[in-house]
């Protein structure tokens, strides 16, 4: 370690203490070189560079104290060619202070310059390379806040990458976990119902069955290839990064969910359009995961899934026919979203994924008592 970086690392009372001595030596050296080494010398130099110890609390009083000090000692010649307390007060305000107290203690260093100059009768020249030596130590204190300042503002700007890091890092947390959920609830929905009639109608019907099994086969696979689709990000293999299903891939889910026994019809109105990629896939979970709920929890013989195209907006509309066990309709309790009680994870992610959206979604049993209904609305501009 350098001794720049030992000094450092001392306390600050510690290092203003070791300026204070080393100024009040240095005035008293000059004292004994001029022989005027008296008893009284020291007393007055101590007196005269205390201040230090509290210069960086309060770096504009401590000047206007030095610079007072400074003026009045002048006189006695004792400090030399270059008065090192008032150097390095000139250096502390300016490095702390702010800026009109800055200009306020350069006004007043000048006049005292000037005043410890020439009421002593010295030559006017001294005025000048005296100057210079206090423009030296202020330009270094000003340094040293820009560097403070530079410093801080690195370190902010840190900060704030980091937080940006952790709050992108969240999302896409909280987007995987919706994803994995999506995936699973629905195709283990799907291979749940599929297997228990399955084993019901193997011996009745072997065809049936046979269509069954080949069903969760192929929901199985599927659930298997988004999976890895969803995994592929953390593990950042960009071959495994396919396209996530959107709106084309409805006719695929709603069919899916009819061969579990769901009466589902598919309607669509309005004249359809090119969605971004992210907004198709939010309408296709919305969709995947109410069908879910109404398969797992609601005893729904049917389900109608609407998709209305409208001026500047996606309209999404499924509502069920099912019953809960409490005897309300639907699937599961439901409120509006940003303020209703919701559901479990499924509801919660919809909400997640239309708030990102800058939709707003609407759930909950229908008007009329029967059934359960989902209904959402995302802006296409």
């Amino acid at each position: 370690m350098s001794i720049i970086e030992r000094a450092r690392a001392l306390p600050q009372p510690a290092v203003d203490a070791v300026i204070a001595i080393v100024c009040s030596v240095q005035i008293l050296l000059q004292a004994g070189v001029d022989q005027r080494l008296e008893w009284w010398v020291p007393l007055m130099v101590s007196a005269y560079a205390l201040p230090l110890m509290w210069r960086r609390r309060y770096p504009f009083a401590v000047t206007f104290v030095c610079g007072v000090g400074t003026s009045l000692i002048a006189p006695t010649h004792l400090l030399g060619q270059f008065p090192s307390v008032q150097l390095v007060a000139t250096y502390t305000f300016a490095e702390l202070c702010p800026p009109v107290k800055r200009l306020l203690s350069v006004v007043g260093t000048v006049i005292g310059i000037t005043t410890s100059i020439v009421i002593p009768k010295d030559e006017t020249l001294n005025i000048g390379v005296v100057g210079i030596g206090f423009a030296v130590a202020y330009a270094l204190g000003t340094g040293a806040r820009a560097r403070r300042d530079r410093i801080a503002m690195l370190e902010e700007r840190a900060r704030r990458l980091a937080e940006e890091q952790e709050a992108a890092a969240t999302r896409e947390r909280e987007r995987i976990a919706r994803e994995m959920h999506d995936i699973i609830a629905h195709s283990m929905s799907m291979i749940a119902i599929q297997a228990e009639g399955g084993s019901a109608v193997a011996h009745r019907d072997p065809a049936k069955a046979e269509q069954v099994f080949e069903t969760i086969s192929v929901t199985s696979r599927e659930a298997l290839a988004q999976l890895r689709r969803a995994l592929g990000v953390l593990r950042s293999e960009g071959a495994a990064r396919a396209p996530q299903p959107d709106l084309a891939a409805l006719p695929a889910l709603v069919e899916g969910v009819r061969k579990a026994g769901l009466t589902v019809t598919l309607e669509e109105t309005g004249e359809p359009r090119p969605v971004p990629p992210d907004l198709g896939t939010t309408a296709y979970r919305i969709v995947q995961e109410s069908l879910t709920n109404a398969v797992k929890h609601a005893e729904a013989g049917s389900v109608r899934v609407e998709v209305g195209w409208e001026r500047g907006m996606l309209r999404l509309e499924i509502r069920d026919d099912g019953h809960r066990r409490d005897g309300t309709g639907g699937g599961a309790s439901g409120g509006v979203a940003g303020g209703a009680a919701g559901g479990g994870h499924g509801l919660t992610g919809m909400r997640e994924r239309v708030a990102a959206a800058g939709g707003d979604l609407s759930f909950g049993p229908a008007a009329d008592g029967s059934g359960f209904r989902v209904a959402a609305r995302l802006p296409l501009n």
